[in-house]
């Protein structure tokens, strides 16, 4: 019979296979690293792309926030020159208020009496005078009452007087102004 040694063919192969292990170690280790390695880049470019988002959006917010601020800033400007409008429109439709008043009161004063003072608070007239009977002062309160201009004659207090043997009739009396309002300005059309 033949004897064969396949011991040194053993180890031959044992020792080929630990390389072919070594060698997909190595392999292994390496793809490893080249995956880990490409994840990691991946995920840098993934946070640098991030970082770069949240810097543009918070340059886009302070770029807004600016805005809003101007906005603010300009809607405060347009509510005083709207302030100043109405003032100034309101000074137009009084302009003449002092001549209407005088004028009214002309009109509505009875003969036989007289204005001593007359004093405007807000829309308040207070009037002073003297009348030769309290019918000339009843009048004038009727007559008030009725007016284009003025309303609520409210009669504070009338005494009599006698002035060279002559009676007069001394009063005071509160009237209001009916508010006048500026009339509005037609809208354009087709404003958009």
């Amino acid at each position: 019979m033949l004897r064969i040694n396949l011991l040194p063919h053993r180890q031959i192969k044992r020792a080929e296979r630990q390389r072919e292990f070594g060698l997909m170690a190595v392999m292994a280790a390496g793809a490893a690293c080249a995956v880990i390695f490409l994840g990691w880049q991946f995920l840098g470019a993934q946070r640098d792309a991030q970082v770069e988002r949240n810097t543009r959006l918070e340059t886009a917010i302070a770029a807004l926030d600016k805005e809003i601020a101007d906005i603010k800033d300009l809607k405060d400007q347009i509510n005083n020159v709207l302030e100043r409008k109405q003032i100034v429109e309101n000074l137009q439709t009084n302009r003449s208020q002092a001549v209407v008043i005088l004028d009214e009161l002309t009109r509505q004063l009875p003969e036989g009496l007289y204005l001593k003072s007359i004093k405007q608070t807000g829309n308040l007239i207070t009037l002073e005078g003297v009348a030769d009977t309290n019918a000339r002062v009843a009048t004038l309160v009727r007559n008030l009452s009725v007016s284009n201009w003025m309303e609520s004659p409210n009669l504070v207090e009338i005494k009599s007087l006698t002035v060279n043997n002559i009676k007069q009739n001394e009063f005071t009396l509160n009237v209001s102004l009916k508010v006048q309002k500026a009339e509005e300005a037609p809208k354009k059309v087709g404003a958009k």
